[in-house]
């Protein structure tokens, strides 16, 4: 850009538009490139931001991406306006990735080389390591300086508030005074040097507003570590596995605070860090067993660990939480990268005929919320409930609705019997169905010292939990089975729908992330004369909701972020539905999907079937 200086751009468009940082792994970048979009959120403005890393230490491309919607569009978008690359490593990925017209800011201590240009874009040379090296002694200061000078630089090209990063970084340090002058001076480093050297602001650029309101920015982990503690747990036992391991010390952290006796200082908690993620689940069965309220915390790889204590729990009837951080597979797959690729591994956990509760969130709002009822879920059904979380989801910071709790909710601990109750019923029948439900009377051990007392086992056994290879009672154990899945369809949160008062012909079911970039998908081909309803799904298993939705439209598109379409493959299952009647629309590079994926693929479809008036493939790219 030439040097000088606008204070007004015509056509500029305002709070709409995508910065990408491209780093390196382990140099500090990450929290100020969070500095940067917590600034914008301060100044009242929707934000979503992504950690795009890689599963070693130090040393590899990371990635940082900021969408800033006025609109409130929280999912990835497609193209990126503003690059700040600054690792040789990715350049030239980082470099096509830029949107014609767009811009790179890029370190220009060393002279960029000629591959790295293109003639549709603008370039923003700031020589940042240059400046480091020039006002900072000590080498780490320097490199992290480094990544403070680029936010002053942005503050000053798409008018970033001074306060709002000022307050940011007085916050950060609290206890700390003496690093608030160098990281200020950084940041005047940065913002003096766009002024003298570069038009500004840009031709995209910010504004305050009050669209943020009440709302937090928090990640889904952190949400559901908060929500365990609230949800009643006691007991966590777990294996460190990305991306699931900071739910554990999220829990950690806020039983440390909430979980500690007043008089005594003890901990009313407990963590234990098993051996393996088999162990970890054996424990959590042990623990309920007991009458705590137990969870484990794990990703796809542990999910096929724990295959077989989870079985255990289902047939015993034992309440188990497992909160499932769901990454790419197959094995080790790519452990930092997104999907939602453990649907059928945890629905049908185990061998033999299982089935297994799910929930999906899709805010970190949801992720206390679902996680904390998930423990009553488990409790009244005597079940293992499967929280289905990702990583976009579970590591990476969301805007959502602040988190509520009821004052006065008590925790729903289902048919368990006390000593007078077992006294007043005789013979006592661990697994007999004696309400029609399914969902048979328990006890805690240690209830009454002569009655109550049964075999826990994953056998077969009779209705008095006596051991029995008697074909006919493991059958009507399993039917009871399938009695109490009826009873959970009408027990699981319902499904959300979207739908305007003339119905459409054509659904689109989506769920979990999804969800961000769905909600703007619907309006790009809404605003492109196609008209549809649409189902988020929060549970399986499915509910009369679904079924009617599906049974309502003659297409129903189903969005999912896995190679497969495993949850197509679930409702075919488990809904008998008409394979062709339910067209999938997937996903599965490792990074979330985007709405022009998801309205691409759509209009392709329709394109086909003629049900479309016009080629709408160039509205979305």
């Amino acid at each position: 850009m030439t040097t000088g200086k606008i204070n007004h751009r015509p056509k500029a468009r305002i709070n709409d538009f995508v910065v990408r940082f491209a780093n390196v792994n382990g140099t500090g970048s990450a929290s100020a490139n969070f500095l940067f979009a917590k600034a914008i959120f301060r100044m009242g403005i929707p934000v979503t931001p992504k950690n795009i890393f890689p599963s070693n230490i130090q040393g590899l491309p990371t990635w940082y991406e900021v969408r800033v919607s006025e609109k409130g569009y929280l999912g990835r978008r497609e193209g990126v306006d503003l690059m700040i690359a600054v690792n040789a490593q990715s350049m030239m990925q980082d470099v096509k990735s830029v949107r014609p017209g767009g811009y790179i800011m890029y370190d220009s201590t060393k002279v960029l080389a000629p591959e790295f240009k293109r003639t549709d874009i603008h370039y923003l040379g700031v020589p940042m390591m240059e400046m480091a090296n020039a006002n900072f002694s000590n080498p780490r200061q320097r490199q992290l300086f480094k990544n403070i000078i680029y936010v002053g630089a942005l503050s000053v090209l798409l008018q970033i508030e001074f306060e709002a990063l000022q307050t940011l970084l007085e916050e950060q340090f609290a206890g700390k005074e003496k690093l608030i002058a160098p990281n200020i001076q950084a940041l005047n480093l940065g913002m003096d040097y766009a002024r003298e050297h570069f038009e500004y602001p840009l031709d995209f650029r910010l504004e305050r507003r009050d669209l943020v309101g009440d709302k937090i920015l928090v990640d889904g982990n952190t949400a559901c570590g908060l929500g365990a503690v609230y949800g009643g747990a006691t007991v966590v036992a777990w294996y460190p596995i990305t991306p699931s391991t900071s739910v554990a010390e999220a829990f950690e952290k806020y039983a440390a605070k909430y979980r500690v006796d007043k008089t005594t200082g003890k901990n009313n908690y407990a963590i234990v860090q098993a051996e393996d993620e088999l162990a970890a689940m054996g424990m959590v069965i042990g623990a309920n067993w007991n009458g705590a309220r137990a969870f484990t915390a794990t990703s796809g790889p542990g999910v096929s660990l724990m295959n077989e204590f989870i079985g255990l729990a289902y047939f015993a009837e034992v309440p188990a939480v497992l909160i499932d951080v769901q990454r790419t597979g197959p094995s080790t797959g790519m452990p930092t990268r997104t999907q939602q690729s453990d649907i059928t591994l945890a629905a049908y956990a185990s061998h033999g005929d299982t089935r297994h509760i799910l929930l999906f969130p899709a805010t970190p709002a949801e992720c206390f919320e679902m996680t904390a009822d998930s423990f009553d879920l488990a409790d009244e059904l005597q079940t293992p409930i499967i929280l289905m979380t990702d990583l976009d989801l579970g590591m990476n910071d969301h805007m959502s609705e602040p988190f509520r709790w009821k004052k006065g909710r008590k925790y729903k601990r289902g048919k368990v019997l006390s000593a007078d109750e077992l006294e007043d019923i005789g013979r006592y029948g661990r697994y007999l169905d004696v309400d029609g439900d399914g969902v048979p009377y328990r006890t805690y051990p240690g209830t009454h010292p002569t009655l109550g007392a049964f075999t826990t086992r994953g056998t077969s056994r009779d209705e008095y939990a006596v051991y029995t290879e008697d074909g006919a009672a493991y059958k009507r154990n399993m039917d009871r089975l399938m009695v109490k899945w009826r009873t959970a369809k009408k027990r699981v949160p319902k499904p959300q729908l979207y739908q305007d008062t003339n119905q459409s012909e054509i659904g689109i079911l989506f769920f979990g992330t999804s969800t961000y970039s769905t909600e703007e998908a619907k309006d790009l081909l809404e605003s492109q004369g196609v008209v549809l309803d649409a189902l988020r799904l929060r549970a399986f298993p499915f509910g009369k909701e679904v079924e009617e939705f599906v049974r309502t439209h003659r297409w129903v598109f189903v969005i999912e972020q896995n190679r497969d379409a495993q949850m197509r493959g679930l409702m075919i299952l488990e809904m008998d539905t008409d394979p062709k009647k339910l067209i999938p629309v997937l996903n599965y590079d490792g990074m979330p999907i985007t709405a022009d994926a998801i309205a691409l693929q759509i209009s392709d479809y329709l394109k086909k079937k003629n049900a479309v008036p016009h080629d709408l493939s160039e509205t979305f790219i």
